[in-house]
């Protein structure tokens, strides 16, 4: 029994440790600061926000999503579900604004324990 709890003691600290830290990516999103987002986007991101889809560089992305928080100033914003497979990870949230609440989706790939964001949805 000790050995079984030595065992998945090591196997769940290993996992974790593999985990990327997306705390700064919903402090950003809670905030409704898109250029802390910055140094954590990829080159080329896919985003698909309400009435625009499109893949683009970082810089736009930024942009595009400082529009969107211009329009809808948040209120709140909450990690629903989150979830890291090898080197790649997604979560999910709820992100709240004084009229509308929104399904934000993020997909990044882990480098050590920061995520890069691949792509954002916002529905």
């Amino acid at each position: 029994m000790k050995r079984l709890f030595l065992t998945l003691t090591l196997v769940l600290s290993v996992l974790s440790v593999r985990a990327a830290d997306i705390t700064p990516l919903s402090n950003a999103f809670k905030g409704g600061n898109a250029s802390s987002l910055s140094k954590s986007m990829d080159k080329e991101v896919d985003m698909a926000l309400p009435g625009s889809s499109k893949k683009c560089n970082a810089n736009d992305a930024i942009s595009m999503l400082n529009t969107f928080f211009g329009k809808n100033k948040p209120t709140g914003f909450t990690v629903v579900h989150h979830a890291d497979k090898k080197e790649n990870g997604f979560f999910v949230g709820k992100l709240l604004t004084s009229s509308v609440e929104y399904r934000v989706n993020v997909t990044y790939r882990a480098e050590g324990n920061k995520a890069v964001i691949q792509s954002i949805r916002i529905e």
